[in-house]
């Protein structure tokens, strides 16, 4: 029993002291850059692995020369209550959960009808996931970690959300997260973006190209080879009517 209590002890101390880690890193962010996210390493890692290149386009920019256009637009389609909440958006968590759980259902029924009339058929592609994350949420989990699903991974990013709200301004947290989201194959960032789709710096982005900018954001790699399709401009146009009533920090 004593070695089972050291055992939980080392790993409280090694949990605490990671816990530490991350909100030392995020403290420093409030002066430093960063230049860097878990999320844009493991990217080029695995580019290079499969491709020998490097790719990888990014520079920073702060948040005064970045579009107001593109900070309205992307609020108004990825977290609309940015201003409001403390990180975590409880009604869109509970609504992606309402969602995920009807589309589960509907597939359970779909899998269940073609079993019966068609046997042997492979089985249809599983639902897509809503998220309901925040822009802070995404953030915590692009700078420090990796790409699982798991609850121990979702714990995490739960608690380096709030340390990134207790640590930084809203603005702060904006305009990193504007400066290392991913926007396509190797794209990262509002510039590296705006320079790749419009040839244009992100300072100058217009209501329609921020609104186009903001659409990719779920899906930037799959966006970035569909630039004319349908969706894409109708969801931009439907975007860019909600920005009127969204405000930047």
């Amino acid at each position: 029993m004593k070695a089972f209590g050291r055992l939980l002890t080392l790993i409280f101390v090694a949990l605490l002291a990671l816990q530490l880690y991350f909100a030392g890193r995020i403290a420093l962010m409030r002066q430093v850059d960063p230049e860097s996210t878990a999320f844009e390493r493991s990217e080029a890692w695995q580019v290079a692995r499969s491709t020998g290149a490097l790719k990888w386009r990014q520079q920073w920019v702060p948040y005064a020369q970045i579009s107001s256009h593109l900070k309205r637009a992307v609020i108004a389609s990825e977290d609309a209550g940015f201003i409001l909440h403390e990180g975590i958006d409880m009604d869109a968590l509970e609504k992606a959960w309402e969602k995920n759980a009807q589309a589960e259902e509907r597939a359970a029924q779909s899998i269940g009808r073609l079993a019966e009339s068609r046997p042997g058929l492979p089985p249809p592609k599983p639902p897509k996931i809503v998220g309901g994350s925040t822009i802070t949420q995404q953030l915590a989990k692009n700078l420090f970690l990796s790409g699982e699903r798991t609850l121990l991974r979702k714990g995490q990013e739960l608690l380096l959300t709030v340390m990134l709200e207790t640590l930084l301004s809203k603005q702060r947290i904006l305009e990193i997260y504007l400066n290392h989201v991913e926007w396509g194959d190797g794209v990262f960032g509002a510039e590296a973006a705006a320079q790749h789709y419009f040839r244009k710096p992100a300072s100058r982005l217009s209501v329609v190209e921020a609104a186009r900018l903001a659409v990719m954001l779920p899906r930037p790699k799959y966006f970035e080879t569909r630039l004319g399709s349908g969706y894409l401009a109708a969801r931009a146009r439907t975007i860019a009517a909600r920005m009127g009533g969204v405000d930047a920090p």
